[in-house]
């Protein structure tokens, strides 16, 4: 175990350096190779592992901030120019929500604007292969007076003891705010947050305070009934927990000021912040509200220069050993090593089985469906978008052909292709169908399925199965039958690109707006549904944006029309639609950046954005 001090001893450095491990990061450092995509993009979350950075010293995935631990990266390191020094870097994710760290904008990508109670200097960033973003603590470590020291993943922190001098309530012409005066700066986290669909319903939010607070100042706490209906108040343990119920159209905002120190949580209906991060070279987080019309839409987003090279996105799904399952986003994209992500195409939620196009890296995973919109993008930063469909066949020697459907949880008449991407074994989805093995492109077995859901049948590592959902020649197909498989992509620009994701509807080509629910058999109301959006699409010069929209100000969230206008406002000259309401998520470098974490419900699939750090 290393102290954490800003200038180890010299014993210590002298271990660190003779340490096997040491050694070993050495070598694996002159073994990297140094170009700028060598070994980059990995094809699973597997290969994206074995891909570490040389220059870490150590890292873990667990904060322990005076006894509660929470999950949060951080990682040590040194300077070539000064091993005399051991630097220490939390997650920005991890430092937003385990201490209330508040990030400004900033165009500068190697440091890092924070405010915690005062603005602080420009913290240094640090990037890893596995996706994080590290802010060097030293000066919030000093102006908090923490202790730290690491535990093998865990890293540990203690500050002193904080008190809640006072607890104050005040209606504003905008909301309610309620103020917390401390004694010194203290850490802060939401720890849960309700999302609401009617406005009129309440939520609710908790806010822990690494503070003391007086019985007395509780029980003397008195709440008028308004926008904020209620209010309850614990202390326990050196921590202050509150519990607030409020109006379902109020946007609770949380920040730290001093002179006094004092924590700010104010409920209003209109949000306030706007954000513009350079987060990575070609890698930029946005907030803002735009307006249509009389209505008023929060909008979060990310701007991303796909020319960049050190900057690429593929689709990821919940588990790269099965396409069944989901995953809340951020479990998915830190399995991937992603440094961003933002939910993807259609699922089912019963089955969790994907309902679209997935290519990537020129591999088809999942085939589209209904002639439903799909994206399409190159490493050289190239873009398409269109209504996809894929004329998949297993052709025998004789020229039979039999168009089959890939690995998808769409179920229909006909026959359906599962190959070992659909994972190790595949159940029947209806009841009755017949199943041919095919290994070396061959049928070797015929096998009939049973009832739905019972039975598991091995998926063969060198073929796949064909299974037949009504009376269909795949069942007479006899042992010992050579196969051939083809597939081709309409239109014909899809097939050389190797990542593809489905979603829709298509809401913008060529600046204009295409949108047509029954061109891509959408039923309604999807059509005329009022719901959080996510999208993404490419701008004039070829940056890719990806975006979040919630509820507008006072209501819901926007129509796919006014998602598509959004998308023209944010410059957008192609625009696809993604699977949206509850699925909408964007998630940065270990955070949801448009909802809490306990609001952010599973999902199947989405797009991975990985950053490779300079060399």
């Amino acid at each position: 175990m290393f102290q954490l001090t800003d200038r180890v001893r010299h014993r210590d450095l002298q271990q660190l350096l003779g340490s096997p491990l040491f050694m070993l990061v050495l070598s694996l450092g002159a073994a990297v190779p140094q170009g700028a995509n060598a070994q980059f993009l990995p094809a699973s979350p597997t290969t994206a592992k074995a891909a570490t950075d040389a220059a870490f010293l150590r890292q873990g995935s667990s904060i322990q901030l005076n006894g509660r631990t929470y999950p949060a990266a951080w990682a040590q390191w040194q300077d070539k120019a000064d091993l005399t020094q051991i630097h220490t870097g939390i997650s920005d994710g991890g430092l937003v929500q385990g201490v209330g760290l508040e990030l400004l904008n900033t165009a500068e990508v190697s440091r890092q604007p924070v405010q915690w109670f005062v603005p602080l200097a420009p913290l240094r960033t640090r990037l890893s292969p596995s996706g994080h973003r590290y802010l060097e603590i030293k000066e919030l470590a000093q102006r908090a007076g923490w202790r730290m020291q690491a535990a093998g993943d865990v890293l540990q922190i203690a500050s002193p003891s904080t008190q809640v001098q006072a607890i104050r309530l005040g209606e504003q012409l905008w909301g309610t705010r309620i103020v917390l005066d401390l004694d010194r700066p203290t850490s802060w986290q939401v720890t849960r947050l309700t999302n609401s669909r009617d406005a009129v319903q309440p939520r609710e939010l908790v806010v822990s305070v690494d503070a003391a607070t007086d019985p007395q100042l509780l029980q003397a706490l008195k709440v008028k009934r308004g926008a904020l209906q209620s209010l309850q108040a614990t202390s326990a343990s050196g921590r202050t927990t509150l519990q607030l119920k409020f109006a379902g159209n109020l946007r609770p905002q949380l920040s730290a000021l001093s002179n006094p120190n004092r924590l700010l949580i104010d409920l209003r209906p209109d949000p306030v912040a706007q954000r513009d991060i350079l987060w990575a070279k070609g890698l930029r987080w946005r907030e803002q509200v735009i307006n249509l019309g009389t209505e008023r839409f929060p909008v979060t987003w990310l701007t991303i220069s796909p020319r960049q090279p050190n900057l690429k996105l593929q689709p990821i799904w919940s588990n790269d050993k099965t396409l069944v399952g989901t995953a809340p986003l951020a479990t998915m994209a830190r399995r991937w090593q992603a440094a961003a992500a933002i939910n993807g195409g259609f699922f089912n939620r019963d089955t969790q089985l994907p309902l679209g196009a997935i290519r990537q890296n020129s591999r088809w995973v999942s085939s589209p469906i209904l002639n439903r919109g799909a994206i399409a993008w190159n490493e050289a930063g190239d873009f398409k978008l269109g209504r996809l469909t894929l004329q998949e066949a297993v052709t025998t020697a004789s020229g039979q052909r039999l168009p089959v459907l890939l690995n998808s949880g769409y179920v229909q008449k006909g026959i359906a292709r599962y190959t070992p991407d659909w994972g190790a074994t595949y159940t029947p989805l209806t009841s009755n169908e017949g199943l041919a093995v095919v290994q070396n492109n061959q049928v070797v077995r015929q096998l009939s399925g049973g009832p739905a859901g019972k039975t598991a049948f091995p998926i063969p590592t060198n073929g796949y199965l064909l299974v037949s959902r009504s009376a269909n020649p795949a069942l007479a197909l006899p042992i010992g039958t050579p196969l051939k498989y083809e597939i081709t992509a309409t239109p014909a620009e899809f097939n050389r690109y190797p990542q593809v994701l489905g979603a829709g509807p298509v809401l913008l080509q060529n600046r204009q707006i295409v949108l047509d629910t029954k061109a891509e058999q959408f039923r309604p109301p999807f059509d005329r549904q009022l719901a959080p959006r996510s999208a993404i699409g490419q701008t004039a010069d070829g940056t890719t944006l990806v975006v979040a929209v919630h509820n507008r100000v006072g209501g819901a969230g926007p129509s796919l029309r006014e998602m598509a206008h959004l998308m023209q406002q944010l410059g957008a000259v192609e625009a696809l639609n993604l699977d949206g309401g509850s699925s909408t998520t964007l998630y940065l470098g270990g955070q949801l950046l448009d909802r809490h974490p306990n609001t952010a419900v599973r999902v199947h699939n989405g797009i991975g954005i990985f950053v490779q750090p300079d060399p």
